[in-house]
C-alpha cells in the first residue's frame, strides 16, 4: 500500500471580497510526501502567501479540501484547527515574531508553555538540546533582542521544531538576512530534513534557496505553473 501523503491539497479556491470577488488561489491541487524538502515560488502577489496560511490551517479555503496525514479538515472548527497546527505544522517567519524580553531558550519553549499554561524542566531541557543543535548553546539565557538577525533564526528554527512537527512551513525564512546567515538557516532546516524526516515548504523569492531545495512548486495568479525537480537555473523569480 502506499504511504499516505502528508499533506494534500484538493481543488482548493480561495476568494475575498463581498461585492468584488478577487481569487487569490484557484483551483490548486498539491501532495506534499513525508521528508520532502519544496520550494514555493512566484512573483509577488502570486498567492504564495495565501496558499500558506491555508496549507497552515490559518485561514479556510472557499472550496476545496486540505487534508492533512489523512485528515479532512474542511468540517473542523476553530478548536480543532488549533489543536491539529500545534501537533503537526512548525512555522518560520521572515520577521521572526520572537519575544525581545524573552531569553533565547524561553522562546523556543513557549509552544509547550503555551499549551500546557506553565513550564517544566523537562520543557527547559528540549529547547536547550535543540538550541545546541542550532549551534547557540552559548546563547541560552541571552535574550533575543541581544542576538544577531541570523542567530534570532536559528532560535526561531529550533522553536518551530521544538513539538517535533512532521511538516515546517517557512515564509521567506531568509528573507531578511545577509549572505553568510542565510547559508546557514538553509544549511540548518536542510539538517533537519535529512536527519529527523522533517518535511519543509520554504517559500522564497531568493533563487539561490530555490536552486538548493529537492523540488520547486511555481504558482503564478493563483495557480500552479508548474512542479519539478530542484537544482535548475532559471527560476520565474520577481
Amino acid at each position: 500500500m502506499a504511504e499516505r501523503a502528508l499533506l494534500q491539497l484538493e481543488a482548493v479556491v480561495k476568494e475575498y471580497g463581498e461585492r468584488v470577488r478577487t481569487r487569490a488561489v484557484a483551483g490548486v491541487d498539491l501532495t506534499l510526501a513525508t521528508g520532502e524538502f519544496a520550494a514555493l515560488i512566484g512573483p509577488s502577489g502570486s498567492g504564495k502567501s495565501t496558499l500558506l496560511n491555508l496549507i497552515g490551517l490559518l485561514d479556510r479555503p472557499t472550496s476545496g479540501r486540505v487534508v492533512v496525514s489523512g485528515t479532512d479538515t474542511t468540517g473542523l472548527d476553530d478548536g480543532a484547527l488549533t489543536r491539529m497546527r500545534g501537533h503537526w505544522l512548525g512555522f518560520v517567519f521572515q520577521f521572526h515574531h520572537l519575544l525581545p524580553a524573552f531569553t533565547a531558550v524561553e522562546n523556543v519553549m513557549l509552544p509547550e508553555w503555551g499549551d500546557k499554561g506553565f513550564a517544566t524542566p523537562d520543557m527547559r531541557s528540549r529547547a536547550v538540546e535543540l538550541l545546541q543543535q542550532v549551534g547557540l548553546g552559548d546563547r541560552l539565557d541571552y535574550r533575543t533582542s541581544d542576538l544577531s538577525g541570523g542567530e534570532q533564526q536559528r532560535v526561531a528554527i529550533a522553536r518551530a521544531l521544538v513539538r517535533h512537527p512532521p511538516l515546517v512551513l517557512a515564509d521567506e525564512p531568509t528573507g531578511n538576512l545577509d549572505t553568510e546567515s542565510s547559508k546557514e538557516v538553509f544549511e540548518l532546516m536542510e539538517r533537519f530534513n535529512r536527519e529527523r524526516g522533517t518535511t519543509f515548504l520554504v517559500v522564497t523569492h531568493d533563487p539561490r534557496i530555490a536552486e538548493k531545495c529537492k523540488r520547486v512548486i511555481e504558482i503564478v495568479d493563483g495557480r500552479l505553473r508548474s512542479d519539478r525537480p530542484g537544482g535548475f537555473k532559471a527560476l520565474s523569480i520577481a
